[in-house]
């Protein structure tokens, strides 16, 4: 009997529908069934839940089902499904959520080839922007790397062994943060971290209810401040504590700080919740601040988040009201020149910055040989009128570009990096930027894989001085019309576009966009001959890959063309004979507003393509007329 290499432990409560939800991901692993395993447990669900998976497990030998009395939270379930594991690796799942097809095998694979401790799937969601984190595979790395706080969830993949030696378990009862306490215990004890980011493993999903597992906000009666202290010491006690503002301590601490502390000086939430509520968590907030982050935390953070701590540690709740109520208005702006193609990559320049709320640009001055927060941004701030420092522009701050696949909530990064700079303005006054190349490889995006068929939708994340938005990456083309030329890349047609909100998209395989109407000028101006039944077509270019299939009109009949990347262009090709009478019969695309060539049948073979401003010169006429002359002459010869 093969060993179990993967138990997927998933904790339920009231799950309902949502089991035979998810339960297809589970059962329909690439991994074999048994080499793989399924552990249900469910905390004492009052509704149907039990029987929903009972039914299950009745039609899987695989998956087995265990119950307990209802704990109020998933840390006692998770450990129970432990306990029954068999499996050389645990992969933890929530009811509400999915697993991509090849998700365990390729998990399995990656963690077995690097021997690791723990490996992190790439995850998609709608809950949650895009983590850099996932930008590359890593095959082995450490806590050092301190982008694996970027993800804190407990949706990964634990060596059992690993797991029992240190005595990993969740907190139970109704323990919130139990995710960060078990996640980072791992994250310190292991010696081999990996990375699979090539493949789409997660799909942490929000549901229509609001009812996920991970939907729990800020509550203090769940000991929201007592489990942050523990998670804070056992992050403390495991690293070694220096004043350095890079040191990995403080390192790890800031996303603690950032997160799950100043959240409660910053928009939205100050902005949110009501005063009267919010200002006991500002106060519970300063004193965890003030009590277990080292100063060095603080003083590492960009300049706008540095102010905010400044205010929060200083108790000034008013003025952290003020400052958020002048960020919220902060919008990120994109700067993007003319998309084109090049070496079967979408390209184009884009630049990233930050404007405020009146649409000018978010500034820096410089002033005695210093940078200085923009004037306008502290208008009312109380504290900040000498203004505020700018020690570091550059602290913290980095920028990306990032593909969303519409259709599968997948995320993926283009080649390339921002660089970032200081843009001059004049009179003094500077603007961070991040300026680069997007080169957008539709055959290779998805992982090194072809992008699928469908819209994919170009954004961009930006982290200025302590701000962060995701912007669309938008240009100056007519929102609805064509951003390039289609391109045949992968048997497929490419159609880079301006969405309706003005958004760089680019349609894989037409999906909504069709190839008629986004050529239809350059179409109607081709004067190209054809040799036989084979056209150039110079508005299209020949990205990459084999021909794409497309269906035309030619007079009163729909036949399959193609469209053939060859010598750097693209030629339509039709059917050598068509049954049509003779004559000069239009070619058209589905919902093409005009015809793109012109086929030329005689005697129902097509004798040449041409373009729609193609004109033939006496000649040409006179050798058609004759030729037609000789064909009757022959077929009325006895």
């Amino acid at each position: 009997m093969p060993r179990v290499k993967v138990s997927v432990i998933v904790p339920v409560y009231n799950t309902g529908k949502y089991v035979d939800e998810c339960a297809p991901s589970l059962l329909s692993q690439s991994l074999p069934a048994d080499e793989y395993e399924v552990i249900y447990v469910d905390d004492g669900s009052t509704d149907d839940t039990l029987a929903r998976l009972e039914r299950i497990a009745g039609e899987h030998p695989h998956v087995q089902v265990h119950t307990q009395p209802n704990s109020g939270w998933p840390g006692a379930p998770r450990n129970l499904g432990m306990r029954h594991a068999r499996g050389e690796y645990i992969q933890f799942v929530d009811h509400d959520d999915s697993l991509g097809p090849e998700a365990l095998e390729r998990l399995y694979e990656h963690a077995k080839r690097n021997d690791a401790d723990v490996v992190l799937g790439k995850m998609s969601s709608t809950m949650v922007r895009p983590r850099r984190l996932f930008r590359h595979t890593i095959d082995a790395c450490t806590i050092e790397n301190d982008e694996l706080m970027q993800s804190m969830s407990p949706h990964k993949m634990f060596r059992r062994a690993f797991v029992e030696e240190h005595g990993l378990r969740f907190p139970e009862g109704p323990w919130i943060l139990e995710d960060l306490f078990f996640v980072s215990a791992a994250y310190l004890k292991a010696e081999r971290i990996a990375v699979l980011a090539d493949y789409p493993c997660y799909y942490w999903m929000k549901r229509d209810d609001g009812g996920n597992n991970t939907q729990h906000r800020f509550n203090p009666r769940h000991g929201f401040w007592a489990n942050t202290r523990t998670v804070v010491r056992q992050i403390k006690d495991g690293t070694r504590p220096s004043d350095d503002l890079d040191a990995l301590q403080n390192r790890l601490l800031h996303r603690l700080y950032h997160v799950e502390v100043l959240s409660r000086a910053r928009e939205p939430e100050i902005l949110r919740e009501d005063p009267a509520e919010q200002r006991p968590r500002f106060e519970a907030a300063r004193e965890l601040a003030l009590t277990e982050f080292p100063a060095a935390v603080r003083e590492g953070l960009p300049a706008v988040s540095r102010l905010r701590a400044e205010l929060l540690e200083r108790g000034d709740f008013d003025g952290a009201v003020a400052l958020a109520e002048r960020v919220r208005h902060v919008k990120a702006r994109s700067e993007v020149g003319a998309p084109a193609w090049e070496d079967g990559r979408l390209v184009a320049d884009v630049t990233l910055s930050l404007l405020r709320g009146d649409g000018e640009p978010l500034a820096l001055v410089e002033r005695d040989g210093k940078h200085w927060l923009d004037p306008e941004l502290l208008t009312g701030v109380p504290g900040a009128g000498d203004g505020w420092e700018v020690r570091d522009p550059f602290r913290l701050a980095y920028a990306e570009l990032v593909v969303k696949d519409r259709d599968r909530e997948d995320w993926w990064y283009p080649e390339g990096d921002l660089e970032l700079g200081l843009r001059p303005l004049g009179d003094g006054r500077v603007q961070l930027v991040a300026a680069g190349r997007l080169r957008l490889d539709p055959e290779r995006l998805a992982g090194g894989r072809p992008l699928q068929r469908g819209v994919h939708d170009v954004w961009a994340y930006v982290q200025l001085l302590g701000i962060d938005r995701m912007v669309r990456v938008m240009g100056e083309g007519t929102p609805g019309a064509p951003a390039a030329a289609p391109a045949v890349t992968g048997g497929r047609l490419a159609l880079p576009y301006w969405t309706g909100s003005g958004q760089l998209a680019l349609d894989i395989d037409q999906r909504q966009r069709k190839v008629g109407a986004d050529t239809a000028e350059p179409a109607a101006a081709n004067p190209a001959l054809g040799e036989g039944a084979s056209l150039a077509l110079p508005y299209i270019v020949a990205a990459a890959g084999a021909p794409a299939r497309v269906e035309v009109g030619v007079g009163t009949e729909t036949v399959r063309g193609e469209l053939v990347p060859e010598a750097g262009t693209v030629r339509l090709r039709l059917p050598a004979r068509l049954r049509l009478p003779s004559g000069r019969h239009p070619v058209t695309l589905p919902k093409a507003p005009a015809p793109i060539a012109y086929a030329v049948v005689r005697g129902g073979a097509v004798r040449r393509l041409e373009g729609p401003s193609y004109r033939p010169n006496p000649t040409r006429r006179l050798l058609d007329a004759a030729t037609d002359g000789l064909r009757r002459v022959r077929r009325a010869a006895p």
